[in-house]
């Protein structure tokens, strides 16, 4: 780990006051982090802790969602696609865009200051692609991950650098395009990079000093429990990483982050058993890094089907029992629901028909494997090498009891081959593509009903694009995604009814948000190198 201080404090305080103007005084307190609401303010990369991505804020409602409008539209100079969720405080809204940083007047979208740093060079994979998610913001300071996984501390006020960790070494495989997470006086990190043969983390900084608290690997080591998965030096090599936040819950003091695919993802023979900790849901103690428990959604993953997808806590009753519930649909096609005190399996629903993969789940959560295992000749499994859901955000909403998010019919012919690691290299060994003759793919959105534990409805998507765009709900009935068709759409939560549509020219491939300045609520989201925020009139 090395850390290169910025400018101090001091002279940061000194600009800053003239950089933000009248827009709003940033002053993230640990309550603000742990409101039981989102108002106006959306703190960090889900909004909240649970991962809800649900908006209390009423002023737009099915009524008159139609007389929604863009209200400013801000043109970031990024590398590449936006897939950044924004963070609002007090007025002010920051985004991210490869390895620049924005602060924005929430209200018209005014440029309050620009951190710029240049894109690296060297990297692989999803790593150099130069993806940035978003922020965490605490006091006065501003925290994001760079793409060759350094960890800034910034100047929220003015974009200062305050210092500058890199977290991930020993291998130039690593990357990092997640959005960082705090909980009380730590900043989480992760890191990309599990198709290339790196060993997957969570670590732990001190937010004032920038100094480690902990780290926690999810590729175990010689001699720790799943070490017989990764033989020799294969644990160096192992995947698992952690690629997207988790979600935290105050009262059980438990971290929830989702872990990825195995490495090499297709050829299973160098890796042995269930390959721990892998495709799972850790649940880890804040303070020490300790694991409390895990759950793995895919032991022996042959398909690339990785667990990072929001881990969303819902305290709702199952089956007659009021119960603390984690709620997730998997890429590898299922839904699961467990308890997240003790981390025991409850439920699992099928959402991919066309699923192969699995003839089942039995009754202790484990996939029953149908046995399709890729070789050189290749064979067909759906979901797809892109999961029949990904990384985009889902979202609960406890007006109606429902679970939303974005799901994908399609197939992949898987081939594998043993290959060695090479650093510099990606290691799929050897890889997914297109079945011949196989039908165009089909993206819905998804309204699951905890109450009934079935879908209360599935809007199927139309349009030439599959956008990786995630789903927000809002306490007046609203549900609000990126659809396939490059529009920004809004239906009616309880049935799923098309209300307004807004086309921004460019895809979306970042998950939108709601937050309010003055009194007034507005929407926002990322479409292709634009920020776009909508209000009513």
């Amino acid at each position: 780990m090395k850390i290169r201080l910025g400018l101090g404090c001091a002279l940061a305080a000194l600009v800053s006051g003239m950089a933000l103007g009248q827009s709003g005084v940033v002053d993230v307190k640990q309550g603000d982090l742990l409101q039981k609401e989102i108002r106006e303010n959306w703190v960090s990369y889900n909004g909240d802790y649970t991962g809800k991505r649900y908006s209390s804020l009423t002023e737009v409602t099915p009524a008159n969602v139609k007389q929604l409008g863009a209200k400013w539209i801000f043109h970031t100079k990024n590398a590449g696609v936006l897939q950044v969720t924004p963070v609002v405080v007090a007025g002010v809204m920051f985004v991210t865009g490869s390895n620049d940083a924005y602060a924005l007047d929430a209200k018209t979208g005014k440029q309050l200051w620009h951190h710029a740093r240049g894109v690296s060079t060297g990297l692989i994979d999803d790593a150099s692609g130069h993806i940035n998610r978003g922020v965490a913001v605490l006091g006065s300071r501003l925290y994001m991950e760079t793409d060759n996984a350094h960890l800034l501390c910034l100047d929220a006020r003015s974009g200062n650098v305050i210092w500058d960790v890199l977290y991930a070494t020993g291998n130039k495989n690593f990357g990092a395009t997640s959005a960082p997470l705090i909980v009380k006086d730590k900043v989480l990190v992760g890191t990309s990079g599990g198709d290339d043969g790196v060993r997957g983390f969570i670590a732990a900084f001190d937010v004032k000093t920038g100094k480690e608290a902990w780290r926690f690997w999810t590729i175990p080591g010689p001699g720790e429990k799943g070490s017989e998965s990764w033989p020799g030096e294969m644990y160096l090599h192992g995947g698992g990483t952690t690629w997207m936040p988790g979600t935290y819950d105050p009262e059980l003091d438990t971290i929830f982050w989702g872990t990825g695919n195995p490495s090499p993802d297709f050829d299973g023979s160098v890796r042995p058993g269930d390959d721990l900790y892998t495709s799972s849901l850790l649940a880890l103690d804040p303070d020490t890094g300790k694991l409390k428990w895990h759950f793995q959604f895919s032991p022996h993953d042959l398909y690339d089907y990785d667990a990072v997808q929001t881990p969303v806590l819902v305290d709702a009753e199952f089956k007659g029992k009021r119960r603390k519930l984690v709620v997730t649909a998997n890429r590898n096609g299922f839904l699961y629901i467990l308890d997240r005190t003790t981390g025991e399996y409850l439920f699992s629903k099928q959402f991919i028909m066309i699923q192969n993969w699995a003839k089942g789940i039995d009754a202790h959560g484990r996939p029953i494997s149908a046995g399709l295992i890729p070789d050189a000749k290749g064979v067909t499994v759906c979901p797809s090498y892109g999961g029949g859901t990904n990384w985009y955000s889902p979202s609960y909403s406890p007006g109606t009891g429902m679970f939303y998010f974005r799901s994908l019919e399609d197939c992949s012919l898987f081939k594998a081959k043993t290959e060695g690691f090479e650093e510099g290299r990606e290691y799929y060994s050897t890889g997914a593509s297109k079945p011949l003759n196989h039908p165009p793919n089909v993206g819905y959105i998804n309204a699951f009903d905890l109450k009934t534990l079935d879908f209360a409805w599935r809007d199927k998507q139309a349009g030439g694009d599959h956008a990786t765009a995630g789903v927000m709900s809002t306490a007046s009935g609203l549900v609000a995604f990126g659809n396939d068709a490059e529009e920004f759409e809004i239906d009616d939560a309880k049935t799923g009814k098309p209300l307004w549509a807004f086309s921004p020219g460019q895809a979306m491939h970042a998950s939108p948000m709601a937050y309010g300045v003055e009194g007034k609520q507005y929407f926002a989201v990322a479409a292709g190198d634009n920020v776009i925020a909508f209000a009513l009139p």
